[in-house]
C-alpha cells in the first residue's frame, strides 16, 4: 500500500467518524514522519552519558537515571536482578560501560569565582 493510499484510507475513516480529529492528526503525523524527526530520536539517544557524580562502579546506572528520569537505584536493582537471573546484567553493564562515553568534565566542575 502506498503512502497516498494510506492517507486516503485515514481520511475516509476520519470522515466516517471512526477517528477523532486528534487520532487522525496523530496517525497522519506518523505516516508523514520526516527523516528530521528520526534524526532527533538518534540525537537524543546520542545524549546518553555515564555519570561522574552518581556512580558506584562505572557510572552506567547514574547515566541511565539521568537519561530516563528514573532513579539510579532502580537501574542498579534491575542490573542486579538480571545479574542473578543468568548473568546478562553483567554483560549489558560492561557493554554500556565500554560503549557509552562519560560526561564531560566541564559539566561537573563547580563554578569558581577565582576565574
Amino acid at each position: 500500500m502506498t503512502l497516498a493510499d494510506e492517507l486516503t484510507k485515514l481520511e475516509q475513516l476520519h470522515q466516517r467518524g471512526a477517528l477523532t480529529d486528534t487520532e487522525f492528526a496523530q496517525a497522519k503525523g506518523r505516516l508523514l514522519q520526516t527523516p528530521a524527526a528520526l534524526d532527533s530520536r538518534i540525537t537524543s539517544i546520542n545524549g546518553l552519558r555515564r555519570s561522574r557524580s552518581d556512580c558506584w562502579i562505572g557510572g552506567v546506572c547514574g547515566g541511565l537515571a539521568s537519561f530516563t528520569g528514573m532513579d539510579s537505584w532502580v537501574w542498579r536493582l534491575l542490573f542486579t536482578l538480571t545479574l542473578l537471573a543468568g548473568g546478562i546484567g553483567f554483560v549489558l553493564y560492561v557493554l554500556l560501560w565500554i560503549l557509552v562515553p562519560q560526561e564531560d568534565d566541564i559539566q561537573q566542575l563547580p563554578y569558581s569565582s577565582s576565574h
